[in-house]
């Protein structure tokens, strides 16, 4: 612990999700407030919105925070003629949320040296990746810089994998956790390791710390990572019910009635593997066999679950929740992190 808080510039060992696109400058300082480290993902921001977050964060905290970064993998389809074909297959949820049928954009994503360029210049504490290794360029810049690296594995080989390319501390993301899984040496579905199952194997194979991620939302799943030898926790179920986060209420009310049997992985909202819950929506893209290659299909339901989001539409929005949502009982950032030192 000692060594993790050293190396982040923290007080407490508790670490926030990245959560993509449903990131807030409230929950992001408040915990880097309450002397843990506040992370932001930056999923999908071009330069200039990364600039004008960073700005928003240093004027909300002067504690470390980190910034979160999707890694690109090789396999991002880009803008082509399938576009409009994947796009009509979605109809019915644009026209329930009142939004047309997108056309095809110039690209999906900005690209990684733009969004590099910017974290640069906004000088967080630590860069978080997900997706993948950095590269070398990457790691001795952020270091040449006072930036700190952070990379999530969700097996063993990629613990190792990101601690030989030079990572600080690596997140040991299970297959409990909300959100995308970030597998990258082998398919998504063939690196479904629990946490408490993948954390003593990771603590044995690395020297760097390891930080568990899924399952743990109070003071009785810190205690259990740290009696498994993590030298730390990241959570983000817990954090994203509370009014600081940029859940809706019909989000936070998705993580209280979600049992641990109930989530689901599915590639329906983005093309790509991810736990949340199973609402209609997701039922309706599963069952119509129709999905397109990541990140199409994220950028295609994005223009919908926007709409959805601003009118608390649960059944059309991504309800990424993990398995221990049941166990998401606070309203407040600081309540969710009073409890989660508790088991320190």
């Amino acid at each position: 612990m000692s060594e993790l808080r050293e190396i982040l510039g923290i007080r407490h060992p508790i670490l926030l999700g990245a959560f993509g696109g449903m990131s807030s400058v409230a929950l992001t300082a408040a915990v880097s407030e309450a002397g843990g480290l506040g992370a932001y993902g930056l999923y999908g921001y071009d330069g200039a919105r990364v600039r004008s977050t960073a700005a928003a964060l240093r004027e909300a905290t002067d504690k470390p925070f980190a910034l979160n970064i999707w890694l690109p993998t090789g396999d991002e389809v880009p803008p082509g003629p399938q576009h409009t074909v994947f796009a009509q297959a979605l109809e019915p949820f644009y026209e329930a949320v009142g939004v047309p049928v997108p056309p095809r954009p110039e690209s999906y994503l900005p690209t990684l040296d733009e969004q590099l360029e910017a974290i640069w210049d906004a000088a967080p504490a630590a860069l978080s990746v997900v997706y993948g290794v950095p590269s070398g360029e990457i790691i001795e810049e952020a270091h040449r810089r006072g930036i700190r690296v952070i990379g999530t594995a969700t097996t063993v080989a990629e613990a190792v994998a990101l601690e030989a390319g030079g990572v600080d501390v690596v997140i040991a993301s299970g297959a409990e956790a909300a959100g995308h899984r970030v597998s990258f040496l082998r398919a998504a579905e063939e690196s479904l390791v629990g946490t408490f199952a993948l954390v003593p194997q990771v603590t044995d194979a690395v020297s760097i710390p390891v930080v568990p991620a899924g399952g743990v939302a109070d003071r009785r799943g810190v205690a259990a990572a740290l009696a498994l030898g993590a030298s730390g926790v990241q959570v983000g179920t817990a954090f994203l019910a509370t009014q600081e986060s940029a859940a809706n209420d019909a989000h936070r009310a998705a993580i209280r009635a979600t049992a641990a049997d109930e989530s689901v992985l599915t590639r329906a909202m983005s093309g790509r593997l991810a736990r949340g819950a199973r609402n209609r929506t997701v039922r309706a893209i599963e069952a119509s066999g129709t999905i397109a290659p990541f990140p199409v299909q994220n950028w295609l339901t994005g223009r919908f679950r926007a709409a959805a989001g601003e009118q608390n539409l649960g059944e059309l929005q991504s309800l990424w929740l993990g398995q221990a949502a049941p166990l998401a009982r606070f309203d407040t950032a600081d309540e969710v992190f009073a409890e989660l030192v508790a088991g320190v």
